[in-house]
């Protein structure tokens, strides 16, 4: 799959979010590369209500920005603060209320059958462990919060929020896992004059193919197959949301990646 991807494509991997109010379809696989996951976004005014319908997705919502509630379902009934989640199964549905204007970032991936709703508040006094955790040493450390653990019953995804350091490098050494997933990253918090850069590239080494897309709150960014790392800007911690998904049930999982050995030799 890999094989047939270009510089020229990659550069379409990079999609900005709109600010509208109302719900937005960003990544699908009717207009990117992704074949597996999906993004959309929904912006709500305040008193706003919203009923989001899973059909035949699995749906996994974090709110970005304001606060919430959940309500008319089955087994979720919750006020939701800032990076609340939700996850709800195919044919399942769910009332929001803006209680204030919100943003939510929501992944989709088709559903297999496998999956229960659930609510996750955030908690960063979490002790480090299966929620909360640290990855990377020096300049690639970086602090990571799942939103949808591998541990919790889903079919194909798996949603956490990552914070750089100042300045510092994510996901290095750069890593891909296109045999068994794919990714996108969905950037937050980073109001301009702060960015980062979102870097792409196909195969080992290709350090002359790289693509770099520019990231500030709102963008997203696919990365259906190659290596991704991203860095920040001086004065700038990258944060988002990212999103996996799994071709299949089977290879759902969080440590599948491979690093490009050309930078993780010690």
């Amino acid at each position: 799959m890999c094989n047939k991807k270009s510089k020229e494509s990659i550069e379409k991997w990079c999609v900005q979010s709109s600010n509208e109010i109302g719900f937005h379809e960003v990544i699908t696989p009717l207009n990117s590369d992704c074949v597996a996951v999906q993004m959309f976004r929904l912006n709500m005014e305040v008193g706003q209500t919203y009923i989001l319908e899973s059909k035949k997705l699995e749906l996994h919502s974090v709110l970005i920005k304001g606060r919430a509630e959940i309500n008319e379902h089955s087994s979720l009934n919750y006020k939701m603060e800032k990076l609340d989640s939700f996850y709800i199964p195919s044919n399942d549905l769910i009332k929001i209320t803006a209680l204030e204007e919100c943003i939510f970032y929501i992944a989709g991936a088709k559903c297999e059958g496998i999956g229960e709703a659930m609510f996750r508040k955030f908690d960063m006094t979490l002790p480090i462990g299966a929620i909360h955790q640290i990855h990377g040493e020096g300049v690639g450390q970086r602090e990571v919060m799942f939103t949808l653990a591998p541990q919790d019953k889903a079919s194909r995804l798996i949603c956490g929020i990552t914070w750089g350091g100042d300045g510092a490098w994510t996901s290095w050494p750069p890593h891909q896992h296109e045999k068994n997933l794919e990714e996108i990253y969905c950037y937050f918090d980073m109001d301009f004059p702060k960015f980062g850069l979102h870097i792409s590239y196909l195969k080992s080494g290709e350090i002359k193919d790289i693509v770099t897309h520019t990231v500030t709150s709102g963008t997203m960014v696919q990365a259906p197959c190659g290596y991704h790392p991203t860095v920040a800007s001086p004065g700038t911690r990258n944060t988002y949301l990212w999103v996996l998904a799994a071709f299949t049930p089977a290879s759902r999982s969080y440590d599948l990646a491979i690093l490009d050995p050309l930078y993780s030799k010690k």
